[in-house]
């Protein structure tokens, strides 16, 4: 099991066997955390491929001095949903081999209890990946109507009780502002009246929160468009997801550009003229065991693999 304040890339192996297939090739991590899997993807690449990293953390960036030595690679600061402005910059538009995007939050973020991303030990609530950039959670949940919390935790975070904890959260701010984790997490268990066993009561909302503040999911969707718009001919895209609507937002977009155009039967076409842009790699690929035993953190990551063909 991995000491606090580490990371440990999830699917690493698989992840880069299914994104790697031309050692000359020029790459993308769209998430480089703290440099698991761009590791990997250079000890693939010949002299002549390259990798580009993006990530908004600026500890991420710090940590990608480990690579400051290598020709080969390079990394920006900024969201990943600007990975198409990235490419261009470069020139790399249609000429990429593959893209990797490992989602949601790292270890070190998590255990950080001054990034405020966990209520396991007491820190501010904060929860922004960047820092430096727009408003954290006690700030929106200190402005943020009760209707605009419940449709958060609910949308974000499937939370059944998301109406019983929005109440909760604007009736206990009146008397004392939110500002810390442990705060907010012994607020939302209070509301909660159903606690699953083995799941702390405020791991949706917390979840959900995170979520929002950072906008992942829009720029998730973002992104996918952008990835198999910079991949050449035979380029992949890998992406590793740890909560079910990103999963399924993944899928559905595979799903929808393997099919093409969504026109009714009655229309001649022929199956050549559907512009279908993707194949599926494989099945979806969870870790396994082994990989869970060393990184429980691992246990929710499913991975997904599609192929440019047009």
């Amino acid at each position: 099991m991995n000491a606090p304040g580490t990371h440990e890339a999830v699917l690493l192996l698989e992840a880069t066997n299914a994104l790697v297939t031309d050692p000359a090739g020029r790459y993308i991590d769209g998430t480089f955390g703290r440099g698991g899997h761009s590791m990997a993807i250079l000890n693939r690449l010949e002299r002549a491929g390259c990798l580009l990293a993006i990530d908004r953390d600026p500890e991420a960036i710090e940590a990608a001095t480990m690579f400051s030595d290598d020709p080969r690679f390079a990394i920006e600061q900024g969201d990943f949903a600007g990975l198409g402005q990235f490419v261009a910059d470069r020139g790399w538009r249609g000429e990429v081999s593959g893209v990797l995007l490992d989602l949601g939050v790292s270890s070190p973020q998590l255990d950080d209890p001054d990034r405020g991303f966990s209520f396991l030990r007491d820190g501010p609530l904060d929860m922004r990946m960047d820092p430096g950039a727009g408003i954290n959670a006690a700030q929106w949940l200190a402005q943020a109507g009760e209707r605009e919390i419940a449709d958060v935790l609910w949308r974000y975070g499937e939370e059944r009780f998301s109406r019983r904890m929005a109440r909760a959260i604007v009736e206990a701010r009146l008397e004392q502002a939110i500002v810390g984790t442990a705060q907010l997490a012994k607020i939302i268990a209070a509301a909660n009246p159903a606690w699953e066993q083995g799941k702390h009561p405020a791991t949706r909302a917390f979840q959900a929160i995170r979520i929002f503040i950072n906008q992942e999911l829009e720029q998730l969707e973002t992104v996918l468009e952008q990835a198999v718009d910079c991949l050449r001919i035979g380029g992949r895209v890998v992406v590793i997801s740890f909560h079910s609507l990103e999963d399924r937002m993944v899928k559905r977009f595979f799903r929808q550009r393997v099919r093409g155009d969504a026109l009714p039967r009655s229309v001649p076409v022929t199956d050549d003229q559907l512009n279908r842009t993707l194949i599926t790699i494989g099945k979806a690929l969870k870790p396994s065991a082994a990989e869970l035993a060393e990184n429980p953190r691992a246990r929710s990551a499913v991975m997904r693999v599609a192929e440019k063909i047009a």
